[in-house]
């Protein structure tokens, strides 16, 4: 796509990358095929390709209006079009500097500024989400029924392993996980005792950044990783841990993009570069341990479970197959609903920040979920969790919670 620059961004890092991401696409369309929101509103412009011509526009000195913000906001940021795409077109990152010059142009609403740095202002920080999720949860039946479906029930943590392992790796804790589902993370560490691997958390470690970069706070969103960097790297240096294990794949697609975001920091380029390269989505560690699995396991599988492979770690880390490895090494019968390649509607704060879209993806989800028959569905990131139980009464859980009461039960 022949692409001229306007002066104000032609020789800049965001200039460079965004010409090159545009150099790259050959506007075949392919991507509207995969879009959830072309496919739900059929508006070109709502679709990867129409907001790829509205980014090049800007790009190239056109000004944006509020109705080039709203397409942009749509967007999911699925990265399904990034699977479908035969050119590799990077379209995320083309998204994240066009929204950037965008948001520095056209003035929001005041409402829409209110709920934005709310979200950046809460959200990030475990100390402030976890604490508003409990008094949410003791104030539901007082509070509007669209706030009630953001509080879903708590499974208590249980307990976290004691044991001391040669073996360790670091797991992040991240933001809203903590105060929405403990049990996630001590599930894993549970399994990975089993397994002979120690899992630990590092104090000072937090959000992974996503929230607040993808809402255009991008100094913050930086800011975040540096911190998790500074909070990770003395156990990397020293050699103490193989690896860095992310049971919310929103949070490992980012994690795993701290190299390529932090490349231009002299003082963070480099340990950002190998903290990506440590990270690994927790069924990219268990689907080594498969057959110990099955051995722990005692072929206790159950009832057929329904699977639903999040955005983040089907399109985004182009993880695929490895969660369904492990569940069926421990004899779990799994099952894919239809279109399983398409967003549920979660998409982080798309769900607060784009109600009708969001909810139209969920009944669509569901739908499929509950053809398949199932009485149970497990995915791998909280946020779909999360979105998907406040839509039905069937159980929504994280993959590893089913794995730990069948492979650690007494």
């Amino acid at each position: 796509m022949q692409t001229t620059l306007a002066d104000f961004i032609k020789g800049t890092r965001e200039g460079s990358e965004a010409e090159a991401i545009l150099r790259s696409c050959v506007h075949c369309g392919f991507c509207t095929a995969t879009c959830p929101t072309y496919q739900l509103l059929g508006d070109e412009l709502d679709g990867p390709r129409g907001r790829i011509y509205l980014i090049k526009n800007v790009l190239e000195g056109a000004e944006p209006t509020r109705k080039t913000q709203l397409h942009l906001d749509r967007c999911l940021t699925c990265l399904n079009c990034e699977t479908t795409c035969p050119s590799g077109v990077k379209y995320g990152r083309l998204l994240d500097i066009g929204r950037k010059l965008v948001d520095e142009r056209v003035a929001r609403p005041l409402s829409e500024r209110l709920t934005r740095t709310t979200l950046k202002a809460c959200l990030p920080h475990a100390g402030l989400a976890t604490p508003a999720f409990r008094a949410g949860r003791l104030l539901r039946p007082l509070l509007p029924e669209k706030l009630q479906a953001k509080l879903p029930s708590v499974r208590a943590a249980g307990r976290w392993p004691t044991r001391i392992h040669p073996r360790k790796m670091l797991v992040l804790d991240g933001c809203v996980q903590p105060g929405m589902a403990p049990n996630i993370n001590a599930a894993a560490a549970r399994v990975l005792d089993a397994l002979g691997v120690q899992l630990t958390v590092a104090p000072k470690a937090g959000c992974c950044g996503a929230l607040r970069y993808h809402m255009n706070d991008q100094d913050g969103g930086l800011a975040d990783m540096r911190r998790n960097i500074d909070a990770w790297w003395p156990s990397v240096e020293n050699g103490a841990v193989e690896a860095i294990v992310m049971t919310a794949s929103g949070c490992g697609v980012t994690v795993k993009e701290y190299g390529h975001l932090l490349a231009h920091d002299p003082a963070y380029a480099a340990k950002a570069e190998q903290i990506s390269a440590m990270t690994r989505d927790l069924s990219e560690v268990l689907v080594l341990f498969q057959d110990r699995i099955a051995a722990l396991s005692k072929g206790k599988g159950g009832p057929p479970v329904a699977y639903h492979p999040p955005c983040t770690l089907q399109h985004g880390q182009q993880i695929r197959g490895k969660v369904e490895g492990v569940l069926q090494a421990a004899g779990v019968d799994v099952v894919l609903c239809a279109d399983n390649h398409l967003c549920c509607g979660s998409a982080g704060t798309y769900s607060v920040l784009q109600p009708a879209i969001s909810l139209a993806l969920r009944e669509r989800k569901l739908a499929s979920l509950a053809a398949t028959g199932a009485d149970h569905i497990v995915s791998a990131n909280i946020g779909c969790i999360a979105h998907l139980q406040a839509g039905t009464g069937t159980p929504v859980t994280h993959w590893i919670e089913l794995l730990d009461r069948i492979c650690t039960a007494d």
